[in-house]
């Protein structure tokens, strides 16, 4: 379910009353635990947390980097905390932290799915979002991005 919405208020005041509180819930843990560098806009039809292009305009896709995302889908909610899922020992700390709390895990490629808030254990969540500062995702972004578009730009 892509949202249309341009702002976040927007795409919040769309969503039924039961997925706005969840949905609203998990906003405030990232906003909490989101490292100076990155903003929230709407972007990719959902809630997006971005290194803007002020910082970073040399993008792939001439996008915002995206590091983490929050939306309402048709059958579930979902976290997408790409910053974890570019280094396999964070994954795997997230994924053991995730378990302990005796939650099922639903992950999709750089994905978290659920289907309401007490399926989330919100302090893993948050420590997820803490985890990488905007200027340091950058330089992992850089590393792996770098070379394709150098021999992009090089035919």
């Amino acid at each position: 379910m892509r949202s249309e919405a341009k702002t976040v208020d927007a795409y919040l005041a769309q969503l039924p009353e039961d997925r706005r509180a969840a949905i609203s819930a998990v906003r405030e843990v990232i906003l909490e635990n989101l490292p100076h560098g990155y903003e929230e806009s709407m972007n990719w039809g959902m809630i997006a947390y971005e290194v803007p292009l002020s910082t970073y305009p040399d993008t792939y896709n001439g996008q915002p980097l995206a590091y983490a995302a929050l939306a309402s889908q048709k059958n579930h909610m979902a976290v997408y905390l790409s910053g974890i899922y570019m280094d396999e020992k964070a994954r795997e700390k997230f994924e053991r932290d995730y378990r302990a709390t005796g939650k099922r895990i639903d992950v999709g490629k750089s994905c978290v799915r659920f289907r309401k808030l007490e399926d989330l254990p919100l302090p893993v969540i948050g420590e997820a979002i803490a985890y990488l500062p905007a200027d340091e995702f950058v330089e992992r972004v850089k590393a792996v991005h770098s070379p394709r578009q150098a021999s992009k730009k090089g035919r």
